[in-house]
C-alpha cells in the first residue's frame, strides 16, 4: 500500500476516540482491527483508459486533512412516529444487541483503505431503526461539517413489512482554513417485504475532499431505493452498491451530479442479482462545465443463481465547455441466461439542433442553453419520489446555471 498513514492517527487514536464514547468493547476492537488492517488493504479502484488513471486517491495529503481528535459537526434528525432515529451513541445505550448485530454486516469495514479509515476513526452518525410493520416517513438528516475532517457511519434496519423514506443533507457550517476531508459510510439492512428509500444532497464546500460507500442487502420481496445528488466538494468518490439476496427484491439507484471549476466527480453504481426474479434499475445524470471532470462505473452483476433477472441501465454526461472532460464505463455481467438485461452510457454537448431552434425563436443563447440543461435532468428529477429532495436539486441546478 502505497498511502501512508497520517502520524495524528495510532492504536492510542482510536482508543482515545472510542473511550471518550464509552464504546463496547466488540466496537473498540472493530475500530482496532480496522486499523491494523489500513497497512495491507488498497484504495478503491478506479477507471483507467490508455495513459490516464482518472481519480487520484492515493496522492491526497491525508496527513494535513485528516485531523481525528478534533471532528466537529451539527448534526440535526428528525424521526418518524413509530421509528427511532437516534446518534451512535444513544443507539449503543438502547440498542445495544440491534447495533452489534446489523453494524459492518452489509459494508466489510476493511473493503479498502478508505472504508478502514472511516470504521477506525468514525465520531458522527446515525442508527435508524424501523420496527416490523412500521411506516416512517419523513426521516431526515441534516448534518453540517465543522472541522477539518469528519467520519460519519450511518446504519439502517428496517425490519419486515416495514418502510422508512429518509433524506439526508450534508453541507459544511463553520468556515474552515485550508482543504478538508469528509467520509460518510451508510448501511442498509432490510427484512422481508421492507421499503427504504435513501435520498442524499451532498453540497460541500469546493475545498472539500468527499468519500462516500453507500450500500444495502435487499431481503426477500424488499425495496431499496437510492437518490444520490452530488452538487459540491473539490473531488467526490461516490459509491452506491445493493445486493438483490431475496427473492423478488428491487433496488433502484438515481444519480444526479452538476460540476463546473474544476471539481471531479467519480461516481460508481453497482448491484448483484444473487436471488430470483429480482429488478434493478440504475439511472444517472451528470452535466460538466468550466474543467470539471467525471467518471462514471455502472455494474449490474448477475448470478448463476438469479432466474427470470430484469435489469437496466442508463448513464448521460452533458458536458457544457470544450475543457470538461467525462468517461464512463458500463458493465454487465450475466452467468445466468434468464435475464432481460441492457445498459447504455453517453457523453456529449448540448445538441446545437435544438440550440438554434430556441434561439431562432427569439430565446436568448444564454437562456436557451440553461432551459436545455433544466430539461437534461427531468427524466432523473422524475424518479426522486420525495417532492423536497426534488426541488432542492433543482434549485442547487438553478443556481448552478446562474
Amino acid at each position: 500500500m502505497s498511502t501512508q498513514l497520517p502520524a495524528s492517527i495510532s492504536e492510542e487514536t482510536v482508543e482515545t476516540i472510542s473511550a471518550e464514547r464509552d464504546e463496547p468493547d466488540w466496537l473498540r476492537r472493530t475500530r482496532l482491527d480496522a486499523l491494523s488492517a489500513l497497512e495491507e488493504l488498497e484504495m478503491p479502484s478506479v477507471i483507467e483508459t490508455p495513459g490516464r488513471r482518472w481519480t487520484n486517491l492515493e496522492d491526497l495529503d491525508y496527513e494535513s486533512i485528516v485531523d481525528p481528535l478534533d471532528q466537529r459537526d451539527e448534526t440535526e434528525r428528525v424521526s418518524a412516529e413509530g421509528a427511532e432515529v437516534l446518534d451512535f451513541e444513544t443507539a449503543l445505550e438502547e440498542h445495544p444487541e440491534l447495533v452489534e448485530a446489523n453494524f459492518g454486516s452489509v459494508t466489510d469495514p476493511e473493503t479498502n483503505y478508505l472504508t478502514a479509515l472511516s470504521t477506525a476513526l468514525f465520531t458522527t452518525g446515525t442508527v435508524i431503526y424501523v420496527p416490523e410493520g412500521v411506516d416512517a416517513e419523513d426521516v431526515k438528516i441534516r448534518a453540517e461539517m465543522n472541522s477539518t475532517s469528519l467520519f460519519s457511519h450511518t446504519l439502517v434496519v428496517a425490519e419486515d413489512n416495514a418502510s422508512a423514506t429518509i433524506l439526508e443533507r450534508i453541507s459544511n457550517g463553520a468556515d474552515v482554513d485550508g482543504d478538508r476531508y469528509f467520509s460518510n459510510l451508510v448501511e442498509i439492512v432490510t427484512g422481508e417485504n421492507a421499503y427504504v428509500q435513501y435520498g442524499s444532497l451532498q453540497n460541500l464546500d469546493e475545498d472539500v475532499y468527499d468519500f462516500t460507500l453507500k450500500r444495502g442487502e435487499a431481503a426477500r420481496y424488499s425495496t431499496i431505493s437510492w437518490i444520490e445528488g452530488n452538487i459540491g466538494s473539490r473531488l467526490t468518490r461516490s459509491d452506491i452498491e445493493t445486493e438483490l439476496n431475496g427473492d423478488s427484491s428491487e433496488t433502484k439507484i438515481v444519480g444526479a451530479f452538476f460540476g463546473h471549476d474544476d471539481q471531479h466527480f467519480d461516481i460508481n453504481a453497482r448491484v448483484w442479482h444473487n436471488g430470483e426474479h429480482t429488478t434493478a434499475d440504475l439511472v444517472t445524470r451528470g452535466v460538466l462545465d468550466d474543467e470539471a471532470r467525471s467518471v462514471y462505473e455502472g455494474v449490474q452483476d448477475v448470478g448463476r443463481d438469479a432466474w427470470d433477472t430484469s435489469s437496466y441501465q442508463r448513464e448521460n454526461t452533458l458536458m457544457l465547455s470544450d475543457e470538461s472532460e467525462a468517461d464512463a464505463s458500463p458493465k454487465l455481467i450475466i452467468h445466468n441466461h434468464d435475464t432481460e438485461a441492457s445498459h447504455s452510457a453517453t457523453v456529449g454537448q448540448v445538441d446545437a439542433e435544438d440550440l438554434f431552434y430556441m434561439t431562432s425563436r427569439s430565446i436568448p443563447q444564454n437562456t436557451a442553453r440553461n432551459m436545455l440543461v433544466e430539461g437534461f435532468f427531468v427524466p432523473v428529477l422524475e424518479e426522486v419520489e420525495v417532492d423536497e429532495l426534488r426541488d432542492d436539486i433543482e434549485d442547487l441546478i438553478v443556481a448552478r446555471l446562474d
